[in-house]
């Protein structure tokens, strides 16, 4: 199917129009939600989350998967994606926007050539004059790695049962490693695998909205944010910080059990303590490779640990915002 009949289809279906997402850098006022169960969360979360459907206009007919964000208060920002949802046969390039509002049980984003509606787990795309172009079913995606075993001689850093490898490791009552620690043992060369849940802040924006980070050694940080529908930026879900932008934003909706899977190679030091080459990293966020053996040639914003040839902690950056980990194992290279 040729783009331009795509891309045409995707408009006239008014999945998204066109608009940009709010500012990131505003924050709402008065009690604004932070929750860590969708017991917490309450009536927007339910609504949140990514649909994916054929929506057919004319003779032209698409799969299209659409991710929809919670602003707070009834409010919403949807981005569509011709082809389905990142890493699910979205091509990566064209994309479009838009702002929709909860009014009596019904999220509409309204266009001039027609509106999309979510009701009852569904995102229902119509024509201005009602007719019914395509319904698009919302999905619960899990990452393939999730709940990966450790490997015999892996190192288990976190199971649930004790966080006596981390120095000040705090756990919750449900068995989970909360944010702020650093592990005790020190590594060179690694395979980690690691699994995290944002939190839940549809008033937040930006840096502000489920922050920490995981740092390689305690010098190289791959973000963890509530990057949910946004670009894939450095400073996002996914970015290695301040170095390199996600090929792909794979970031998964807050209070959704996620998976970082890193191949770390350290960089490389002569006897007189000179770096001879850079730290290498392959990411996968979500099963799905986002940077693929790349160089990292500085330690990244807010290292706790400065560039040297000595071994390095996990260490779990705490931003102040509730973040959880769990099944946290590392696999020594030599």
């Amino acid at each position: 199917m040729r783009r331009d009949s795509v891309s045409a289809l995707l408009v006239a279906s008014l999945i998204v129009l066109g608009a940009a997402l709010p500012s990131l850098d505003a924050h709402a006022e008065d009690k604004p939600i932070v929750a860590v169960t969708p017991e917490e969360a309450g009536p927007d979360f339910a609504i949140q989350g990514e649909y994916t459907g054929e929506v057919k206009h004319g003779d032209v007919a698409a799969k299209v998967g659409v991710q929809v964000i919670a602003l707070g208060k009834g409010k919403f920002h949807a981005v569509g994606y011709i082809g389905g949802l990142p890493g699910d046969g979205w091509d990566r390039k064209e994309k479009k926007e838009a702002d929709g509002e909860l009014k009596d049980g019904v999220v509409t984003f309204q266009g001039e050539k027609g509106l999309g509606e979510i009701k009852d787990g569904a995102l229902t795309v119509k024509t201005a004059g009602g007719d019914v172009l395509g319904t698009l079913k919302r999905v619960v995606r899990k990452s393939p790695t999730l709940g990966a075993k450790a490997p015999e001689k892996a190192v288990i850093l976190f199971d649930g049962t004790s966080a006596d490898l981390w120095k000040d490791g705090r756990t919750t009552k449900d068995g989970l490693l909360m944010e702020g620690t650093t592990s005790k043992p020190m590594f060179q060369s690694f395979t980690l695998h690691l699994e995290f849940m944002l939190s839940f802040m549809p008033e937040a924006r930006g840096q502000g909205r489920a922050n920490s980070g995981v740092y390689m050694q305690g010098r190289y940080e791959t973000q963890v944010l509530d990057s949910f529908g946004l670009a894939g930026k450095d400073n996002e879900c996914g970015g290695i910080y301040s170095v390199k932008d996600s090929d792909v934003n794979m970031c998964f909706p807050p209070l959704s059990w996620q998976t970082y899977d890193v191949d770390f190679t350290a960089a490389k030091y002569d006897e007189a303590g000179k770096k001879t080459a850079n730290a290498r990293m392959t990411v996968k966020l979500n099963g799905v490779v986002i940077h693929n053996d790349v160089e990292v040639p500085k330690s990244t914003t807010a290292a706790p640990v400065p560039e040297g040839p000595a071994p390095g902690p996990i260490y779990l950056q705490n931003h102040g915002n509730p973040i959880r980990f769990r099944n946290i194992w590392l696999l020594e290279k030599k």
